[in-house]
């Protein structure tokens, strides 16, 4: 399945995250976390999970008397939505900004560093493929 294409809040974002990481899992719950670790209202939990739902980025179903959310798509796929959202709006869509950036990045472990090597490896093969 495709990530949604309707953007996310900072709030969207969190219990999303929440919600990919304790799945299946109740509107009662997500509030319980939410109320502790930030504050926020049972009301406003559930607005943003039915707001979640609506956007396709959340499941639900009835089970023992209580919905049960998950996710819809994979944590990959989101952080894929994610980080092209960012290179587009902000980045005017240049991935320049964003490897000069991970060059300065001083907690960029070894594996990631190589990982990122063989990215960049991989796009400049598929540019010179396309020249051909």
């Amino acid at each position: 399945m495709s990530p949604p294409r309707e953007s996310l809040g900072p709030l969207e974002l969190e219990v999303l995250q929440y919600v990919a990481e304790h799945h299946p899992i109740t509107v009662r719950e997500v509030a319980r976390h939410f109320a502790e670790s930030s504050g926020q209202a049972r009301t406003t939990v559930l607005t943003v999970m039915e707001r979640l739902r609506t956007k396709g980025y959340l499941g639900r179903r009835k089970a023992v008397g209580a919905h049960q959310y998950w996710p819809k798509i994979s944590k990959a796929d989101l952080l894929h939505g994610l980080v092209g959202d960012f290179v587009k709006g902000v980045l005017g869509g240049s991935i320049s900004p964003f490897v000069a950036y991970l060059a300065k990045v001083p907690n960029l472990t070894d594996a990631e560093a190589r990982r990122v090597e063989q990215l960049l490896r991989q796009l400049e093969a598929r540019e010179k493929e396309t020249k051909r």
